[in-house]
């Protein structure tokens, strides 16, 4: 054999050395970073209750190696496909030791299918599917029983009371010193040969406040028609002017002195609050109301019209459910109406069964809605029932 031939042998016999022992060096498999994350579980998805449909809910297991202290994982990322879609798409993201997603604004006519994965770091695990499931809407908000609970309380109050009422059961309403007053004030206004001045608020009709204090004004027109005396109705509203017309026009119908009505008795005065104040200012300076009624909605032009009457010497009665307008009424005026005393005034004044109903179940609601207030207090301050009443009242 020649030396070349020697070397060349010599050379494979190295070679085949060498990849031996390359071979039997023991070599570290490269894995995914998906094998070091342990993937959340059981995922599940319904439609979120209680809401008007567009929303599911995912709810899952977390991953066993997301543990109690924060920071374990970085969170859950969240994907989402239609049966159109031919790939997930990334929608949010969690946090760890969170367990629920909600995903909103959806379509009630789609299917959607979800998936999750764990995140740590710049490492997944694997995706954990759900089934296909559609939002609805929900007719029954189960979450609003308590509100159920009320509502049928404070009907079947109502509705009692309305029965009693029309079984002509007489029901007691507290006399109101104002109401009871009216007839005196007119009365005065009669012996002394002056008008009657009644201002109902000025606010539209659509004001509740105004409905009030119109249905007032049907009371004190019945009692001007029987003592023939001036009536005198400024009113703001072109609405509510028609509104008071038509009931000062029919009360003095139904007191049987229809030749004494006058349309001018309504006035249409101005469209603006204090140019309204200072026209009903000059009306009570120039034609001396012996009394004054303002019943309904009052702002800052109460003390300005109530120091006015008082100025010229008029019995004055007021009314309305604003009660930062309440000081100065009761400052400047006879009698004042305060709050709910001026809604109570309609069923107060007519005796109809159907509002005298009304206003004691209203009443009997209020009773058992304090009731439950101090019941509630009590068991929170020692600890009684388990929290029932917030449960009831505020989680709900």
């Amino acid at each position: 054999m020649s030396s070349a031939q020697r070397a060349k042998y010599s050379y494979i016999l190295l070679f085949s050395i060498c990849s031996l022992i390359i071979s039997l060096i023991p070599i570290q498999a490269q894995t995914h970073p998906q094998d070091n994350i342990t993937p959340p579980f059981d995922l599940k998805v319904k439609d979120t209750p209680n809401d008007g449909g567009g929303s599911l809910t995912l709810t899952w297991e977390l991953s066993p190696m997301d543990g109690k202290q924060i920071g374990d994982m970085d969170g859950y990322q969240i994907f989402r496909a239609t049966r159109a879609d031919t790939a997930l798409k990334l929608i949010g993201q969690v946090g760890d030791n969170t367990a629920t997603f909600t995903d909103i604004g959806l379509d009630n006519k789609e299917e959607y299918v979800y998936a999750i994965r764990a995140k740590k770091d710049s490492s997944y695990s694997g995706m954990v599917y759900s089934i296909f499931a559609f939002p609805k809407v929900n007719w029954f908000r189960t979450n609003r029983i308590n509100l159920l609970v009320l509502l049928l309380i404070f009907s079947s109050s109502v509705l009692l009371y309305i029965r009693s009422a029309k079984s002509g059961k007489g029901l007691f309403i507290r006399k109101l010193a104002g109401l009871e007053a009216v007839e005196e004030a007119v009365g005065r206004a009669t012996e002394m040969g002056k008008p009657v001045l009644f201002v109902p608020g000025i606010d539209e009709l659509d004001e509740i406040q105004t409905i009030a204090g119109l249905s007032i004004l049907g009371r004190v027109a019945r009692i001007t028609a029987q003592y023939e005396t001036p009536l005198v109705v400024p009113v703001l509203y072109p609405m509510a002017l028609a509104a008071a017309g038509e009931i000062v026009k029919g009360a003095y119908s139904e007191s049987g002195k229809p030749e004494s009505y006058k349309p001018e008795m309504t006035r249409y005065v101005a469209g603006e609050q204090f140019a309204f104040v200072a026209a009903v200012n000059g009306i009570m300076l120039r034609e001396k109301p012996a009394a004054c009624i303002y019943a309904g909605a009052f702002y800052a032009e109460s003390l300005l019209l109530a120091e006015t009457g008082f100025a010229t010497g008029a019995i004055q009665i007021a009314g309305t459910a604003n009660p930062e307008q309440l000081p100065f009424f009761i400052a400047a005026c006879d009698y004042t109406l305060m709050g709910e005393e001026l809604y109570a005034a309609s069923a107060y004044l007519s005796k109809e069964p159907l509002l005298l109903g009304s206003l004691k179940g209203q009443d009997l609601v209020k009773l058992f809605l304090v009731g439950c207030i101090i019941m509630g207090v009590i068991f929170e301050i020692f600890q009684i029932g388990n929290g029932f009443f917030t449960r009831l009242f505020l989680e709900q």
